[in-house]
């Protein structure tokens, strides 16, 4: 390491004293004949000063918006509702699709108590009592009891797709937006190159970048912006998705398990008439 420090410095000293042998230039090309003493003797002018450069101006969130324009700023404003809109959504269905919400707790094992026993008015009344996905697809298998269990497993398979519909139908909203900003960013990207062709058209091809840079700046931000609420909500939409279908399969589960013991006892009951 310190072989290292030593060759570094030495590497330095030795840039900084080819800079100066270019800078003065008498000793890598030197002038032909004696120079005059004069010359020798003048002193060298002061290079000119370089006049100091003013610090970048700080770009905020206001900026960006108005930067590119009346036609950038809606396309932004736009973003920014459907950026709301997904997270309200997202903190919904948070809220909503749980499994306490979906299933709640003991729900199952009470229906089928009650059924087993044969009250079939005190298994309603404790669907009625908490409504939720599974007592919705339980009491539509009650309702059913009469016609049998083939009846009761097609009103069960009814209400768990009528049900599991409802709330795909939500979070499909997060589909539609994930989808739609990028078209709206990708048309802030259309209008920014064309105002920016617009000012080259308009100069016959004299426009410098300063007159390019409005559309272009444009152009860049509404892309930006589309990506970045459409990436968070395709990935909300993916992971409730999932959710929405590892919950329906589970009360679905459920809902055949509330029956089926009823279902043996009524086949147990018909096999015994028919000994008989």
């Amino acid at each position: 390491m310190a072989n290292l420090t030593r060759i570094g410095i030495w590497t330095a000293c030795l840039a900084v004293l080819a800079l100066g042998m270019l800078g003065n230039g008498s000793l890598l090309f030197p002038t032909a004949g004696p120079t005059p003493a004069i010359a020798q003797d003048a002193p060298a002018a002061d290079p000119p000063a370089s006049e100091p450069t003013a610090p970048p101006e700080k770009t905020g969130f206001i900026d960006i918006v108005l930067s590119g324009g009346i036609v950038g700023g809606l396309i932004l404003i736009f973003l920014l509702a459907l950026s709301m809109t997904a997270a309200y959504l997202v903190f919904e269905q948070a809220m909503t699709i749980r499994k306490t919400e979906i299933m709640p707790p003991e729900l199952g094992d009470t229906v089928r108590d009650h059924l087993l026993a044969g009250k079939v008015q005190e298994a309603e009344r404790a669907c009625r009592e908490r409504p939720s996905f599974l007592s919705f697809v339980l009491l539509s298998g009650i309702a059913e009891l009469d016609g049998g269990w083939t009846a009761v497993e097609k009103a069960l398979e009814d209400a768990t797709a009528e049900q599991s519909a409802r709330l795909f139908r939500k979070i499909e909203y997060l589909s539609v937006i994930g989808n739609i900003a990028p078209m709206v960013g990708l048309l802030g990207t259309v209008t920014g190159m064309i105002f920016a062709f617009q000012q080259v058209a308009a100069t016959q091809g004299a426009a410098g970048a300063g007159d390019l840079a409005e559309g272009i700046y444009q152009a860049l931000v509404t892309t930006v912006g589309g990506l970045l609420v459409a990436i968070p909500s395709l990935g909300a939409f993916a992971i409730f998705r999932n959710w929405v279908d590892e919950l329906v399969a589970e009360a679905a589960y459920v809902a055949q398990q509330v029956f089926t013991p009823l279902k043996r006892r009524k086949r147990q009951a018909a096999a015994q008439a028919s000994r008989s």
